[in-house]
């Protein structure tokens, strides 16, 4: 009789494999239950792969889009708001110039002079509106303040609006706003005075953007979809701002002088004309971004639509049967659980214990 030698490790190794293999598979499948889709994509898919990550990439260019149209909507909204405090100001100085028209009285004069100062304050604060650190009214220079202040303190030998107004004032008429000389500027010397001021707000030989203005002419442009881009701002050289500035000016730098009746219904008569233009100017920028609004807004319904379809088309590819996952889960654990029960007694196999 010959004994032969007998071992119970095959055995173990064997059941060792199966458990490592079961553990892998569960993994991947509670990976796949947990996402929805495929765990190895490429495996699944084979030569199909490439048209997968095609579409992957034009999703989350729609997406990209619809985020970048959301600051876009954010900008345009915080522009028209601030054009709108424009436009309320404006509203307010045109009142207030209308009231003036045949009023003598230095009080109430020099309460329309306060009262048109702070239609210049709404202004000057809505036309510096910031939004996400970039300046809303500044054209392409964003980081820069577009509106200068109009009496803002400045180290020699730069002026200000105000600096550059009286000199102005001293040039054409050879005196200063406090002489008593003023009280002889006849109604045809101020009309010739205006007209010098306005070809330096808004003539072709305007000193604009020298004196008042930091903006560009450029406005920003957003892109909100892949073949379109709409003006997301406007900025402070536009005429409407240039009128708003100039009829500003004109009332609050003159209308409270000591000036005969009828020079001062020629101050009156322009400044309401160019309130008047403001008004229309500002308006108009109001319209505009307004049908930017309305184009971001179509973008977007269309982007919506796009991404619905692009997301369907993947998961139509890679999307997995969860329940069957889950159940295949299931079974995979109650292998798990009777292949751990039966490496334990095989372990526990031994000629040792039968001796």
């Amino acid at each position: 009789m010959k004994t032969s030698f007998v071992s119970n490790m095959s055995l173990q190794n064997a059941m060792r494999l199966t458990v490592a293999s079961a553990q892998k598979e569960m993994l991947q499948l509670q990976e796949e239950t947990v996402t929805g889709r495929h765990a190895d994509v490429g495996a699944v898919l084979g030569a199909k792969t490439a048209r997968t990550l095609n579409l992957h990439r034009d999703l989350q260019r729609m997406e990209s889009l619809k985020s970048t149209n959301a600051l876009t909507t954010q900008r345009l909204a915080a522009s028209q708001e601030a054009l709108g405090q424009m436009s309320t100001a404006a509203n307010d100085a045109m009142g207030v110039l209308i009231a003036l028209s045949g009023i003598t009285s230095q009080d109430q004069l020099d309460l329309a002079k306060e009262n048109l100062g702070n239609a210049f304050s709404a202004f000057t604060s809505a036309a510096n509106t910031s939004f996400s650190g970039e300046y809303l009214f500044a054209g392409i220079n964003t980081d820069v303040m577009p509106l200068k202040e109009y009496s803002q303190d400045l180290p020699p030998p730069e002026q200000n609006p105000k600096d550059v107004f009286d000199d102005t004032f001293f040039a054409h008429f050879g005196f200063q706003k406090t002489d008593a000389a003023v009280s002889d500027i006849t109604a045809s010397d101020m009309q010739a005075f205006v007209e010098k001021l306005e070809a330096e707000f808004v003539g072709p030989t305007s000193s604009w953007q020298t004196n008042w203005s930091n903006a560009s002419d450029e406005n920003m442009q957003s892109r909100i979809s892949a073949a379109e881009t709409v003006q997301s701002s406007t900025n402070t050289n536009v005429d409407g701002m240039r009128y708003m500035a100039l009829g500003l000016v004109l009332g609050q730098e003159l209308m409270a002088l000591g000036i005969s009746e009828q020079t001062r219904k020629t101050v009156s008569d322009a400044a309401i004309d160019y309130m008047g233009r403001a008004i229309s100017g500002i308006d108009g920028e109001r319209s505009k971004l307004g049908i930017s609004e309305a184009r971001v807004s179509q973008a977007n319904t269309s982007l919506n639509a796009q991404v619905a379809i692009l997301s369907t088309s993947i998961k139509d590819m890679e999307s997995i049967d969860t329940y069957e996952a889950a159940t295949r889960v299931t079974t995979l654990e109650s292998q798990l659980s009777l292949a751990y029960t039966l490496t334990s007694r095989i372990q526990n196999l031994s000629l040792l214990n039968y001796l």
